[in-house]
């Protein structure tokens, strides 16, 4: 079949889906993936075929919008914020995925940042989606919705909260659904979706979420999709040279924040790590932070696998996003988060939940002193690292890129399905 993924975001809404192309790729799909321009040597380098779409998500994030969002943080103003910036790029995006679809697919994949208007795509193409998601998004009894904090709401008022998210991220992309429609000669519809019987994919694992029970049977957890490793990559001298020097260092790296100043956090990060008394990995990510040049204790680097990275680490410091999270786990690396805004402060709940955290330091909040006492206790009580360990061990059991693979042999065996032409 030949297969266009679309996602829209950072390099953690990218990079898992490289390494699910790869895989769909070599069951003998023709796998094309639409990503922004930033991630096209990423995409290409997973063997796929690249195709641009517009926006330049770090340009978004460091506006003035991007940065109301970062002091907003999460909650529903958060959430009412992040879809104002969303509704600013949508019609735009919506005219790169139908412009990625025009050289043909028999099957579109969507994520969490681009399902609605994939299926308008799809739907104009007449070809079936799937959507793929990196956080469980669905309303659900179980807990309340990611975007929106980590604190239950009960049963009822996490189902009700679940709900009006849908809604309001149905309302916020109306106008854009609206004019792609007319664009590709659809008639008009009612925007609110119904997703009891659309395939939803979580790429997430159970152990970490596990699947709710009032979840409809077509929304599944599937598993983690690892990024593709990079046969480019080698990692620098000076960083092979500093890990040998001395005990596996701390990592710290905020990944896609970007926050309004980094000197003052990179100072505050040096701090925390002197007080904590730890030789450090800094990662400079998009908020380009950085240790002083000539410490022996602390090393700044650029972009760094983490699958390579992180387990070659005492402990990891970041910023709770669903990718670096997946990461942390996957290397059985106790983890001190540092949650910012929207999803993070779930996902640091869950690696606390899990034990393998002694707990967050949210953004708003971090001081040296209480991000060295949160690495003291990740690195002093053995148990956060059994805990990472044993995650680690039933995580790599697990396949989540056949889920994907089971799903689309279905449709593909449907009668005048793409597999029947």
């Amino acid at each position: 079949m030949r297969i266009l993924i679309a996602t829209a975001g950072s390099r953690g809404d990218v990079a898992p889906f490289t390494g699910l192309g790869a895989r769909l790729s070599a069951a003998g799909h023709q796998v094309a993936l639409a990503a922004h321009t930033a991630f096209a040597d990423s995409v290409r380098a997973a063997g796929l075929e690249f195709r641009p779409l517009p926006v330049d998500p770090r340009t978004e994030l460091a506006s003035a919008r991007g940065q109301q969002l970062l002091r907003t943080g999460t909650g529903p103003l958060g959430l009412v914020r992040l879809a104002r910036m969303a509704g600013s790029f949508l019609p735009a995006l919506g005219s790169g995925i139908a412009a990625a679809a025009e050289p043909g697919a028999d099957l579109l994949l969507t994520t969490s940042t681009t399902a609605h208007l994939g299926e308008v795509v799809a739907e104009a193409a007449g070809i079936p989606s799937i959507t793929l998601t990196l956080q469980p998004l669905l309303p659900t009894r179980a807990f309340a919705p990611p975007v929106i904090g980590a604190r239950s709401l009960g049963g009822p008022g996490n189902l009700l909260a679940g709900r009006a998210v849908q809604a309001a991220a149905d309302r916020f992309a109306a106008p854009a659904v609206r004019a792609l429609r007319r664009r590709l000669g659809l008639p008009p519809r009612p925007m609110t979706r119904d997703l009891g019987n659309h395939p939803i994919l979580n790429g997430y694992s159970r152990h970490v979420v596990p699947r709710p029970a009032d979840w409809r049977p077509s929304h599944e957890v599937a598993g983690y999709w690892w990024p593709h490793p990079d046969p480019g990559w080698q990692p620098p001298q000076r960083l092979l040279d500093f890990l040998a020097a001395g005990p596996p260092p701390v990592y710290l790296g905020f990944g896609s924040l970007v926050v309004p100043d980094p000197e003052r956090l990179s100072a505050t990060l040096l701090a925390a790590v002197r007080t904590a008394r730890v030789r450090a990995v800094v990662q400079s990510g998009w908020s380009g932070l950085a240790a002083p040049d000539g410490a022996d204790d602390v090393l700044t680097i650029g972009d760094a696998p983490h699958d390579w990275l992180f387990p070659r680490t005492s402990v990891t410091v970041h910023h709770a996003g669903a990718g670096t999270t997946a990461a942390t786990l996957r290397a059985g690396t106790p983890t001190v988060p540092v949650p910012a805004q929207l999803d993070a402060p779930f996902w640091s709940d869950r690696l606390t939940r899990l034990g393998t955290s002694p707990g967050p330091v949210p953004l708003a909040r971090l001081t040296p002193a209480r991000l060295a006492a949160a690495i003291r206790r990740a690195l002093d009580d053995p148990r956060h690292r059994t805990r990472a360990r044993l995650l680690a061990d039933a995580l790599a059991k697990e396949d989540g890129a056949a889920a994907v693979l089971t799903r689309i042999d279905r449709i593909a065996e449907r009668p005048g399905g793409p597999g029947q032409r």
